[in-house]
């Protein structure tokens, strides 16, 4: 999933009074909704596809599903972006489309989860386990244990209404998720003081962290979360709506003047991009081609890791029955799942905070810092596709430090682009800091993409079991490459000759750190799946 951007401050987005500076208490109140938009992507992330397959899809289908997320992140976020930047509304601009995307998520989120309460599974073209005992010769643990056996004994029978009606429902469903989540930071951004705008970065990335801590955990609710995804996505879109009440009863806007709004169509951010790739140096060409390979390995951990848990390393079925071995193994698989996404979330908030320091307190260049943080995750990938086998606490090891690469991905490469910017300043260029940031956020979008499009197509040639441990070589090569992109960046200082490093003083150094670690901070969210 991809998570949506935000457009830059500008001068008329400041929507405090001159001079005010509002105390931080209020201003991580305002940032609470973070935290809720997270649970709802770390939740709906790993268990899309499983809830396809629960509801009668193959393993092909389900995982096809998955390229909503991108596709819609690559559009929403920009077009909602502008549309709040330039919305004249007496509530301010940010929070009516906050509303909007908070009351749209509650009706596409609970349509979503509820497709089979709303098409009753054994009113599709399976009628029960009877009829598939009758006409298989296999017994069924329930209605939709029966749909998917007789659509596999028998393509004349009519899929579930159910699938057809939650498949269109998730893509409408991410697209309210962006609605919701874009003008959040923007929100606090407007309301910050310069000073207030770094720690509050550092305030998001607490929000990131114990969202996902907190969407691994409600995984151990139900043995089976996606036989109970009704009853989640309502504790889900609760949290969301007592989170953004909060920062509503806190959060204070001036209206925007309609003689000063920003003129321009709804395709504007997406075009605007396109015209920064033509006149950006060589520097941003590889950052992107950074950026999507990382990002190929990123999805294939946090979308496909929890059916390489439960199906691949502890061998379950999530349509078998109760209480056999392999519905036991799965609620094994889901459990350590969980738990090992528990500690992964432990280990983003750590390692978010220990790079930024590096970053500020230190002469290291970004690229030293990155290019490691990625060959972690190369490692990784290749231990889970050769090693890790059936060994439930090795496979959660590997889980949890697969969130290497995604961390260095929100801490670096949107911090190289004020280098980036300084050093095409230096040569009376003209820079665009938030189309070079949308257009990093647009690669990781194509990453998701490759990684969902390949395992559909390795999963057409054999079984999901056998192509999970797959997805993860082709995770570890991508990242292997990016890794070594990533040591070849042209990071040096402004003021050093262009091509090669030069020697800084130490308060040289500090001041370039400064200015990366604070725009990477800002732009720590930009690039997030669900």
């Amino acid at each position: 999933m991809a998570s949506g951007m935000e457009s830059p401050r500008s001068p008329l987005s400041n929507s405090k009074k001159e001079g005010e500076v509002w105390p931080v208490w209020k201003l991580v109140l305002i940032a609470l909704p973070q935290l809720s938009v997270q649970v709802l992507w770390g939740f709906i992330g790993p268990h899309s596809a499983p809830y396809m397959q629960h509801l009668g899809a193959g393993a092909v289908l389900a995982t096809l599903n998955n390229v909503a997320g991108p596709i819609t992140g690559f559009f929403t976020g920009p077009i909602v972006g502008a549309t709040s930047d330039s919305l004249a509304s007496k509530f301010g601009r940010r929070r009516p489309v906050i509303l909007t995307g908070l009351v749209s998520l509650w009706i596409a989120g609970m349509l979503f989860a509820g497709a089979e309460h709303i098409f009753p599974l054994n009113q599709c073209g399976a009628v029960g386990p009877a009829a598939v005992l009758e006409r298989t010769g296999t017994n069924a643990t329930d209605a939709t244990d029966a749909t998917r056996r007789l659509s596999e004994a028998d393509p004349d029978v009519v899929p579930c209404t159910a699938l057809f009606f939650a498949a269109p429902m998730y893509w409408v469903m991410d697209v309210t998720i962006n609605i919701l989540q874009t003008p959040h930071r923007a929100l606090v951004a407007d309301l910050a003081s310069p000073h207030q705008q770094v720690p509050m970065q550092v305030v998001f990335v607490f929000m990131m962290s114990i969202g996902n801590f907190v969407a691994f955990s409600i995984m151990q609710i139900y043995e089976k979360p996606v036989d109970h995804m009704i009853e989640l996505m309502f504790g889900i879109c609760l949290l969301n709506t007592v989170c953004v009440a909060i920062q509503f009863s806190v959060a204070r806007e001036r209206p925007l003047n309609k003689a000063d709004a920003p003129k321009q169509s709804c395709c504007s951010p997406v075009l605007n991009v396109a015209e920064a790739v033509k006149h950006s140096p060589c520097l941003l060409y590889q950052l992107a081609g950074v950026q999507c390979l990382v990002w190929i390995g990123n999805t294939a951990w946090n979308l496909y890791s929890a059916q390489w848990f439960t199906q691949a390393v502890f061998q379950g079925a999530e349509h078998a029955g109760k209480g056999t071995e392999e519905y036991n193994n799965y609620v094994e698989g889901n459990a350590a799942f969980s738990f090992g996404g528990q500690m992964k979330s432990v280990l983003q908030l750590i390692s978010t905070l220990v790079i930024m320091a590096i970053l500020l307190k230190t002469t290291i260049r970004p690229r030293l810092v990155y290019a490691p943080c990625i060959f972690i995750g190369t490692v990784v990938s290749l231990l889970a596709a050769f090693v890790v086998g059936h060994a439930g606490g090795f496979a959660k090891l590997c889980l949890i430090f697969s969130i290497m690469p995604e961390t260095g991905s929100f801490a670096i490469p949107f911090g190289l682009v004020a280098t980036l910017n300084a050093r095409a300043a230096q040569e009376g260029k003209v820079v665009s800091t938030a189309l070079q940031m949308a257009l990093l956020n647009c690669c990781v979008t194509v990453g998701q993409q490759i990684c969902t499009m390949t395992l559909a197509i390795i999963e057409s040639q054999m079984s999901l079991e056998k192509a999970l441990p797959l997805v993860f070589m082709v995770a570890a090569v991508a990242q292997g490459f990016g890794g070594l992109g990533a040591l070849f960046l042209n990071d040096a200082p402004p003021d050093a000759p262009l091509g090669e490093d030069s020697e800084e003083t130490e308060a040289d150094a500090e001041e370039e750190t400064e200015v990366d670690a604070g725009n990477s901070g800002e732009a720590n969210t930009r690039a997030q799946e669900a």
